[in-house]
């Protein structure tokens, strides 16, 4: 199969303008002088720092955003080349690791050079957000502004990330197309009697050969009769007639991520579950329908439960039915009872419906959908309609 042809790399600056136009604009209408940011999503956000060397937990990194302005980078030294070759001109780095003062008396220069004594820092402190430096540092920092009033940042950058650019939209709808190729290809290679392990590195080569740059999450299960755990690494198990695979990827181009699942039938499928199957296509289908900008994620999650517990669904444990995607394999929002998320076009999500059909007995169904004027977009081919068998 001929590799699609992928999207450029990067963003155009005015990308980055744009972005922090609209952050500069909610923090004024939050009365937020700077914020402080310290994750890879949101310094990668705002400045295009693109590395996997974050996978290291000894260095902290920050990403300052004044209330006018561009953002200044306080970095470790190692960093810095790679920094550079983003829009953010100001940057101030240090030797890391440093125990007894790891970039916080730069940091500190850096904010109040951006603001005076009494205003008020935006830092992630909402759901789905974390820290990434020592708390003790973070104390330490805050002691050096006495007078001013660290505040919750999550609704500003939440509601940018939400809404994705077409840019963004083209580099996840290139890693969708390459990973549903992969899918395509794996009835192929997977037979009766192969080890779930080696199938999972056989999909995982497919994957990379497809034109994926990285999979860094690949879970799933092979068992018989449907499987009962959805996120596990393979075992060396070899897959026998009757049993159900489902495969789980989140697989990486340019720093976006698919999120997207398959699920195959060795040999033979049992009628519990191919019905099982057809439920949760149907579920996503009413998830399909339901997807209209001015709906909530709420709405997504009512019409797909809907068909699952008609369908008969012994249980629904998970606690939502899908989710937001993009420069993480999960994003807010949530398909909950309880989210309210209005749905806005450009919006990138997931759709996850799952049941319990037997007892212990499992089917997951997700495709990968952007919000558009009138119906969604499909970014993943769109799966069978009934449970592909491999013989």
């Amino acid at each position: 199969m001929p590799r699609r042809e992928a999207p450029s790399r990067g963003f155009p600056v005015s990308e980055f303008e744009a972005r922090l136009e609209k952050a500069q604009a909610a923090m004024a209408l939050g009365s937020m002088d700077a914020m402080l940011l310290t994750t890879e999503p949101e310094v990668r956000y705002f400045s295009g720092f693109l590395t996997q060397f974050w996978q290291s937990p000894t260095r902290p990194w920050f990403l300052v955003v004044p209330a006018s302005g561009k953002p200044v980078a306080v970095i470790p030294a190692i960093g810095a080349q790679c920094m550079s070759r983003t829009w953010i001109k100001d940057i101030r780095t240090w030797s890391s690791p440093n125990p007894a003062d790891d970039g916080i008396v730069l940091l500190a220069e850096a904010i109040q050079e951006m603001t005076d004594p009494t205003s008020r820092i935006g830092v992630m402190m909402g759901k789905e957000t974390h820290l990434r430096m020592p708390l003790e540092q973070y104390a330490g920092l805050c002691e050096q502004f006495p007078a001013a009033e660290f505040v919750d940042a999550t609704s500003v950058v939440r509601d940018l990330r939400m809404v994705k650019s077409e840019a963004e939209i083209e580099k996840i709808a290139h890693i969708c197309g390459v990973a549903s190729d992969a899918f395509d290809a794996l009835p192929g290679f997977a037979e009766l009697g192969m080890p779930e392990a080696d199938i999972f590195r056989r999909f995982k080569i497919e994957l990379l050969n497809c034109g994926a740059d990285d999979c860094p999450y690949l879970v799933g299960r092979a068992a018989r009769g449907g499987y009962g755990d959805i996120i596990s690494p393979p075992t060396e198990r070899r897959t026998a007639d009757g049993d159900v695979l489902i495969l789980d990827t989140g697989s990486v181009f340019d720093g976006y991520y698919c999120d997207f699942d398959r699920n195959y039938a060795f040999g033979s499928a049992s009628d519990a579950v191919s019905k099982a199957y057809v439920d949760v296509f149907r579920a996503t289908e009413a998830g399909l329908e339901a997807a209209r900008p001015g709906a909530t994620t709420t709405d997504l999650f009512t019409a797909m439960n809907k068909v699952l517990e008609e369908a008969g669904a012994l249980s629904n444990d998970v606690g939502r039915l899908g989710h937001g995607l993009g420069m993480q394999l999960t994003e807010w929002p949530s398909h909950t009872s309880w989210d309210f998320t209005e749905l806005e076009p450009g919006m990138v999500l997931t759709l996850e419906p799952g049941m319990e059909f037997a007892p212990g007995k499992l089917m997951v169904h997700e495709e990968n959908i952007v919000i558009r004027e009138g119906p969604p977009q499909l970014l993943t081919k769109r799966a069978a309609p009934e449970l592909p068998v491999i013989s």
